[in-house]
């Protein structure tokens, strides 16, 4: 059987924000309903500590096919202009368990996590939120900021970066792609207080805090996956109504919640509910208008999986991608 290779630009354009978004949705109650089976990811580190080789293979009731990620994460690529995370995703037929695809790794996981953070914004933010704050100013924050404006009408973007220079850089290019301002500020503060936040920072150590945070504000805490590592401090965590894409991955992995229940200041139960428990309409999302949330993303090979089944079907019926003859 032909194996059929799809690069970064044909994912791209097979797999619009809009669309991507209605498939996490899928994603996530097919988790929450324990329709997918995700053993735990396997972890190897590099050589002299220069990065991470990732395996992470799945499999859902409901998909026409299973499969893996593999992917390295070398966090000193992006200063030689590489991405962080490179790799492919794997799929096999499920019937005969041929291989039948290969997709561009690092082009799922940027879609797949941005549209995440966008359906749970849909899900819990403010019907009227209007602002939305970014801090950090790299390949996730402009997937975030696209996929966002998918979800809510909004109006003002601020984006803060450790570096001054790259937020300003990035502020003019994406401020030409939307009928919105995007302003770069100095001051983290500033893009803290808006009614939606995403931290995409990767910073090991709190870049949002606590007391910025507006009543009835949404968080999307996305760029922390360690269990000591954290974007937003103990006081942001305690103030807010906490959603996870998985109880068990953030039990195990969220320093953003780990690190406070060390410090005794909420419990393991702060934990509201799995975002596919709202979908599926078995727990309450945003309880009222002043009530901060905050959705912790630590990513799962379902998004992966959900969204590279999209792509394939979607290249199989356009004739999209590169027929390789295997074996």
């Amino acid at each position: 059987m032909p194996l059929l290779v799809l690069n970064a630009a044909t994912v791209r354009k097979l797999l619009p924000v809009a669309v991507c978004v209605d498939v996490m949705a899928q994603a996530m109650q097919a988790v929450s309903n324990h329709r997918v089976t995700m053993p735990e990811r396997l972890v190897t580190p590099l050589e002299k500590q220069s990065g991470y080789f990732f395996l992470m293979p799945g499999l859902a009731d409901d998909a026409s096919v299973y499969g893996a990620k593999l992917v390295s994460l070398m966090p000193a690529n992006p200063a030689s202009g590489k991405p962080t995370v490179q790799g492919f995703i794997s799929l096999f037929d499920k019937v005969s368990g041929a291989p039948v695809a290969l997709l561009d790794g690092f082009e799922i996981t940027r879609l797949r996590t941005a549209a995440a953070s966008a359906l749970a914004t849909r899900e819990l933010a403010r019907s009227d939120a209007h602002s939305h704050g970014i801090l950090g100013a790299g390949v996730l924050a402009a997937a975030h900021l696209e996929a966002i404006a998918c979800v809510r009408d909004i109006r003002e973007v601020f984006v803060w970066a450790r570096d001054p220079d790259k937020a300003q850089l990035f502020a003019q290019q994406q401020a030409r792609k939307f009928d919105f301002t995007v302003t770069a500020v100095k001051d983290p503060e500033q893009a803290g207080r808006c009614d939606i936040v995403s931290t995409v920072s990767n910073s090991p150590v709190p870049v949002l805090l606590g007391d910025w945070l507006a009543p009835g504000c949404h968080v999307n805490l996305v760029g922390a996956h360690r269990a000591d590592h954290r974007e937003i401090d103990s006081r942001g965590m305690a103030r807010s109504a906490l959603f996870v894409d998985s109880r068990e991955s953030a039990l195990r992995e969220a320093g953003d919640l780990l690190i406070p229940v060390s410090e005794g200041l909420v419990g393991e139960d702060h934990i509201k509910a799995e975002i596919g428990e709202v979908l599926a309409g078995r727990a309450r999302g945003r309880a009222d208008g002043r009530q901060i949330t905050v959705y912790k993303s630590l990513g799962l090979v379902a998004q992966d999986l959900y969204a590279a089944e999209e792509v394939f079907l979607a290249a199989r019926a356009s004739g999209k991608g590169q027929l390789v003859e295997f074996p």
